[in-house]
């Protein structure tokens, strides 16, 4: 249901934006959007998992206002994010 390292790093070196980059807005939401899909299989094998449904809402959430505010500061770079992680909005 987690990340491993291996995936972890993967994710990192594909969406950083330098060679020592992290944090930058394209890696957390790369992480938050693989966490996000984990959830999701695991909510369709347990319905009633109310309590990963609500972590589930959190780190939506939490994706929703980083892509907020990477289209605020850089459009450019919040359209190429979507585009490569294939996100409706």
């Amino acid at each position: 249901m987690s990340i491993t390292a291996e995936r972890r790093g993967a994710l990192i070196t594909d969406y950083a934006t330098g060679p020592a980059d992290t944090g930058s807005p394209e890696v957390q939401v790369a992480l938050l959007t693989e966490r996000i899909t984990n959830l999701t299989d695991h909510l369709k094998t347990h319905a009633k998992d109310f309590h990963s449904r609500r972590g589930l809402l959190m780190l939506v959430g939490r994706r929703r206002r980083l892509l907020d505010y990477l289209k605020a500061k850089n459009t450019g770079r919040y359209e190429a994010l979507i585009g490569r992680l294939s996100l409706r909005r």
